[in-house]
C-alpha cells in the first residue's frame, strides 16, 4: 500500500484484495469467533465503499462523487 498526503486529503493506493485482507485481520482482533469477524469486515468494507469518491483531475481540481444507493425492492 502506498500513501500519499495532499493538503487535507489522504490517498491510499491499494488493491481491493489488500483492503479486504486488512479489514479481515483487524476484525479478527475484535471478534470472539470467525463468523463475527467476517461479518464485521464486511460491514466495514460496505461503509468504506459508501463514502463519496474523490477524483483528482490535476491542477488541484477535485470532483466529489457519491456512489448511487442500492435500489431496494419491496
Amino acid at each position: 500500500m502506498e500513501m500519499e498526503s495532499n493538503h487535507h486529503q489522504e490517498r491510499i493506493d491499494t488493491t481491493l484484495g489488500d483492503l479486504i485482507e486488512a479489514l479481515t485481520e483487524a476484525a479478527f482482533e475484535f471478534s470472539a469467533d470467525e463468523r463475527d469477524a467476517y461479518v464485521l469486515a464486511g460491514l466495514a468494507l460496505e461503509q468504506i465503499l459508501k463514502r463519496p469518491l474523490l477524483r483528482d483531475f490535476g491542477a488541484g481540481e477535485v470532483l466529489v462523487e457519491q456512489l448511487p444507493e442500492k435500489q431496494q425492492s419491496h
